[in-house]
């Protein structure tokens, strides 16, 4: 039942957690299914994916009916060396991954909501 999606094959700029936790921070209450979908893995691969993150305090659940629904903690630094001696956290990774366009820095004099014909 675990669906193997389509294979990829060279590398790529992220790694399944950073995609993982994206579509996570896009819908909190997403189920593992959906996740697994918007990523292209398996369930079981998301499975794993968020107990890696959940172990290493960048998620945690509560139980929502027969859902969950997920919390990121936004001031947690990255792992990697590079990255974790810039201070650089959940959240500015996140700023750059999820598509939040009210959020999203506009050219000089750009409102999210403007569009040339109004």
């Amino acid at each position: 039942m675990d669906e193997v999606p389509e294979s990829h094959s060279g590398w790529t700029f992220l790694t399944n957690h950073a995609r993982v936790l994206a579509a996570i921070a896009e819908n909190q209450s997403a189920r593992v299914r959906d996740i697994a979908a918007r990523c292209r893995l398996t369930e079981r691969a998301v499975q794993k994916i968020i107990a890696d993150l959940e172990q290493a305090g960048y998620l945690s659940h509560t139980r929502q009916g027969r859902g969950n629904t997920y919390e990121i903690d936004p001031a947690r630094v990255l792992r990697h060396p590079t990255e974790a001696g810039q201070g650089l956290t959940v959240a500015a990774l996140l700023a750059l991954l999820v598509r939040d366009e009210d959020h999203r820095v506009m050219p000089q004099g750009e409102h999210p909501h403007s569009h040339a014909s109004d």
